[in-house]
């Protein structure tokens, strides 16, 4: 089972796409990929509505032209196939996982699959039958306990359901303990080959982007520039320049800005009025910081720092669920699936591929902390039955009922799914310009 959640730690040094939380249980990826300043965002760049183009005769050479232009404002193919590629890497290892799990113990196994639905290929081995499907909402591991056609008697003592308590918990669990390894190892990597990105904190916030025709353009902010000071206070941070701006519409902002490393200009920025009331400029903002990298020395080096990484990230994806999951009414139109979390590793391996080295942590962390919630068709679903049937002194629960249970968790699962991949989709700029 997998399942996918978002940290708000950026990738570095990509242009602030936060990790997607992505959900599966042995099947769905559900990621939620927060805006990186949803309130800069918000009051900074109003939302236009797109005006729907009508097409005459150009309409078919648009299309085929938006199509190239998709994969061109990605960097083209690779990105994707390696975003791609970093999201079958990680269902591949959660379900080995449990796999390994299960034959080490001699439990029997009858399938491996990555993905759901029609068989695109196959072969079997060893009596099992592996397989790539069609729909990547993740993949399972099949076991032939209530196999109908299976001639392996219903007490064999090595079907899963007739293992103790403790060996069905190894099994159940081992595709979380598979992906919190290689989070370890992908970060153990990154700090032997690539090195760990480090942000050096530097004075001011960078404007890395300003609106067209906004209050800040009109009034000489251009991109690169570096806010030090805002009506006299040295060094603001970006909270304290979005209260001043937002309380300032229509009065004059004072900014010392350093433009091109050198250049120092007072500047008096007027900000717009806000429909609400409030100011807006038209810019977007970012901490100032140079960027370096720091490479272990040798392995004890490399285990520390990566240990020191890892434990960051992990505590960082907890944070990120934690306040997904508190503020679900305001954060449940961000949940993505599979194709919203390939098109941020794409930005993130076009801006670096050193990036997916987190990207891919992230999403392994993400995915072990929610397959650990006990919800049906989840591992902590799974989990969670088996518990109950320890609690009741070994008594199994009826398997009529607990199948019951787990389908109709798979069938939510797997319909969300395919939800998320259609709405992701048609939110793809592509599919957009071309609707």
């Amino acid at each position: 089972m997998l399942s996918l959640s978002t940290s708000t730690r950026a990738f570095v040094p990509p242009r602030n796409p936060q990790p997607p939380l992505i959900s599966s249980p042995h099947s769905l990826f559900v990621g939620s990929i927060p805006s990186s300043t949803p309130s800069l965002q918000s009051f900074l760049f109003p939302r236009h509505r797109r005006r729907r183009r009508r097409f005459g005769r150009q309409e078919g050479r648009f299309q085929r032209t938006a199509i190239a232009a998709a994969l061109g404002g990605l960097g083209g193919a690779q990105p994707v196939v390696e975003a791609a590629s970093v999201l079958a890497s990680i269902i591949l290892v959660h379900e080995a996982g449990h796999f390994l799990a299960a034959t080490l113990q001699g439990i029997r196994v009858s399938k491996f699959a990555v993905g759901f639905g029609p068989v695109l290929a196959r072969f079997v081995a060893g009596g099992v039958e592996y397989s790539l499907r069609a729909f990547p909402l993740g993949g399972f591991v099949g076991f032939p306990d209530d196999d109908p056609d299976s001639d392996i008697p219903t007490d064999d003592a090595d079907l899963l359901k007739n293992r103790p308590v403790l060996d069905r918990i190894i099994v159940v669990s081992a595709g979380v303990a598979a992906n919190v390894v290689f989070a370890f190892l992908i970060v153990f990597t990154q700090v032997l080959t690539v090195g760990l990105p480090v942000q050096e904190p530097l004075p001011g916030l960078l404007v890395p982007e300003v609106r067209s025709g906004s209050a800040a353009a009109r009034d000489g902010l251009l991109p690169g520039d570096i806010i030090l000071e805002i009506n006299g206070a040295a060094a603001p941070s970006l909270s304290e320049l979005v209260d001043v701006v937002k309380m300032s519409a229509g009065k004059n902002v004072a900014m010392k800005v350093t433009r091109d490393g050198t250049k120092s200009l007072e500047l008096s920025v007027v900000p717009d009025e806000s429909a609400d009331g409030t100011g807006r400029i038209g810019v977007q903002l970012s901490p100032n910081f140079r960027l370096s990298k720091v490479r272990a020395k040798n392995l004890a080096e490399a285990t520390v720092f990566a240990s020191r990484e890892f434990l960051g990230l992990a505590s960082t994806v907890l944070d990120g669920l934690k306040q997904t999951f508190l503020n679900f009414s305001q954060s449940a139109s961000k949940v993505s699936g599979p194709v919203a979390i390939i098109a941020v590793g794409a930005e993130v391996a076009r801006s670096s591929s050193d990036g997916l080295f987190q990207f891919a942590a992230v999403i392994n962390l993400n995915l072990a902390v929610i397959n650990l919630l006990p919800l049906p068709a989840l591992d902590g679903g799974s989990l969670a039955l088996i518990l109950v049937e320890a609690a009741r002194g070994g008594r199994k629960i009826p398997r009529e009922v607990e199948q019951r249970i787990m389908s109709s968790g798979i069938l939510v699962v797997v319909m969300l799914g395919l939800f998320l991949i259609v709405r992701d989709t048609l939110n793809l700029d592509f599919i957009k310009e071309i609707l």
